[in-house]
């Protein structure tokens, strides 16, 4: 599903991420793992193609595709999905909205046609129950005055909808409650096309979700546990 070679990667003139050679396949649940300014959250921006990173060599393979050069909004159409540890409070867009907005995307770059309201909202009806999130919640602003689990059960929602092939969680379970963090666990579970790869500290947490492998970073280079 994901392959890297030799890649290097930098911010200005910093190297982040020396030599990172990386292989994981379909339907893994891989956990990234390292101290702080190990490079865990460089290397999850740089595979979703944040444009602030630089990609100095190296390849990325998708799905047997080579994305190195393709930007963030083509690599999220073909199925990368990142869920961030801090995502920008967006007053006057409502969730809703936003979600329509991006499963229509999906649906039109995936299958060449357009989502179909109806289909959308039994999607979404269907998600938010298995995600209990009250209805209310759809014509709020994006984030804004969300708790931080309340967040996480948004990014869940996204996840849910948008099916991707590849799901990156940063730190999905940082300020999230015991109880949010075993639904977090819980729809990882639930998604066998998807594979994930993902950010945790906290050992708990990463028992729930029972990795398939581990990828341990340290100061910008990579070993395989």
């Amino acid at each position: 599903m994901l392959k890297i070679k030799n890649l290097f990667v930098s911010l200005g003139e910093r190297e982040l991420l020396s030599d990172i050679n990386i292989s994981i396949p379909h339907g893994a649940r891989v956990l990234l793992s390292g101290h702080n300014g190990s490079g865990k959250s460089t290397l999850a921006n740089t595979i979703a193609g944040n444009p602030l990173y630089t990609i100095k060599s190296g390849n990325i393979i998708f799905d047997n595709t080579d994305i190195t050069t393709e930007n963030a909004t083509t690599r999220a159409l073909m199925g990368i999905f990142l869920g961030s540890q801090h995502v920008p409070e967006i007053a006057g867009l409502t969730v809703l909205s936003f979600l329509k907005h991006s499963c229509a995307a999906h649906a039109h770059f995936q299958t060449g046609r357009d989502l179909s309201m109806p289909e959308f909202l039994e999607t979404i009806n269907n998600a938010c129950a298995q995600l209990n999130i009250p209805r209310e919640w759809l014509n709020r602003s994006i984030n804004v005055g969300f708790s931080g689990g309340e967040r996480k059960k948004i990014m869940l929602l996204q996840l849910i909808l948008t099916k991707p092939k590849f799901a990156i969680l940063d730190e999905p379970d940082s300020g999230a409650d015991t109880q949010t963090q075993q639904l977090i666990a819980d729809t990882i579970k639930s998604m066998p096309d998807t594979t994930f790869m993902f950010i945790s500290h906290q050992p708990a947490f990463t028992e729930l979700v029972s990795p398939t492998d581990t990828i341990s970073l340290s100061n910008g280079k990579n070993m395989i546990k």
